[in-house]
């Protein structure tokens, strides 16, 4: 991967390759279709979860409104109730970036493999190249959107301390069958990087390199 972002971001002062790249009006090749096809759907899906992310508000009201009343039963209801779906939204947000995580893997194996070198790749598989582009694209636009919405850890780490105080008690919460401790765990994880998108790209590259 390191060797296809140098021919992608070359500027015209380096030693770089020379060869032309028509991202504008490539085309999959039939060589290409299958690969592409797998990838234009997770990338079609891409401008979706963009959306809902440029659109999330947060409960943060609520939320204060619950820890500053901690006896308000109904305080605490509507945080919860404002909170769990916002919670199924991240959630779907970390399922696609399993999804990315397998888009560029087949894209890393069509790209990378013998006998052509990254160049040879990048000018007989444009359309492929052009999905790599905009897979990175698409990473950095996420993750900035990420890294200014403060509400989303604040969101999730009340609904993890919720689901913990209520276990305490012996109480089942309807949400927890649709985020159960394991995907919570994993959410948490994948929450807690500054940079969570481009952290699992980067993750599936060196897991990618290793093989």
């Amino acid at each position: 991967m390191g060797n296809l972002l140098k021919v992608l971001t070359y500027n015209e002062l380096d030693q770089g390759p020379n060869f032309f790249l028509d991202f504008e009006n490539a085309q999959p090749t039939e060589a290409e279709t299958a690969v592409w096809n797998q990838v234009n759907a997770v990338l079609e899906e891409a401008q979706t979860i963009l959306a809902e992310l440029q659109s999330y508000t947060g409960a943060g009201q609520e939320i204060r409104e619950a820890i500053q009343n901690p006896g308000d039963l109904r305080l605490q209801e509507r945080a919860w109730s404002a909170v769990c779906p916002l919670v199924a939204k991240l959630k779907r947000f970390y399922e696609f970036s399993l999804r990315l995580e397998n888009a560029l893997r087949s894209l890393l194996e069509a790209l990378t493999s013998p006998p052509y070198a990254p160049t040879q790749h990048l000018e007989r598989e444009q359309a492929l190249a052009k999905q790599f582009a905009e897979i990175l694209h698409f990473t950095l636009s996420f993750d900035e959107l990420k890294m200014t919405n403060p509400a989303i850890q604040n969101d999730f780490s009340y609904y993890r301390r919720t689901i913990s105080r209520n276990r305490i008690n012996n109480l089942q919460l309807d949400a927890e069958s649709e985020v159960n401790n394991e995907m919570a765990n994993r959410m948490s994880l994948f929450y807690a990087e500054a940079t969570p998108m481009l952290k699992t790209l980067s993750n599936a590259t060196t897991k990618f390199v290793s093989e």
